[in-house]
């Protein structure tokens, strides 16, 4: 049985979770990453993404996350997200709307750069309304 850490995910509105984990896979900047026990310490950013957590009892759980920053240290890792939601609790009319949204964003862009922006989070979200 591999060993377990305490692991937390923050995001401003409340703890979504905080529990003792054997792995936990990371949307970061630079691409997926699996945290483990005895991690080295990395800072990572975390891009939007679904976060895979296995528990010290063998389940897993997801959740969708849409930014932030990692902290791993040996002992655990803390990931502060900007926004999250568990994937169960997910309210797929609520992905719907944020996609038009995006995608009302998009049209609206005046400049290269904010076209780019709105495009990235567009392709983000479409990433994510797949994943789930």
């Amino acid at each position: 049985m591999a060993d377990s850490f305490d692991f937390e995910l923050v995001s401003p509105e409340r703890l979504l979770l905080s529990a003792t984990v054997t792995e936990v896979v990371l949307p970061g900047a630079d691409g997926e990453m699996t945290v483990m026990a005895h991690h080295a310490p990395t800072m990572t950013t975390i891009k939007p993404g679904v976060v895979t957590v296995v528990m010290a009892d063998g389940k897993s759980d997801r959740f969708v996350v849409f930014g932030g920053f990692a902290d791993i240290v040996p002992e655990g890792c803390t990931l502060l997200a900007e926004s999250a939601v568990a994937v169960a609790d997910i309210d797929r009319a609520s992905l719907a709307q944020r996609l038009q949204n995006a995608r009302e964003d998009f049209a609206d862009a005046t400049t290269d750069a904010g076209k780019q922006k709105a495009q990235e989070y567009l392709d983000q979200l479409t990433t994510l309304e797949a994943a789930i």
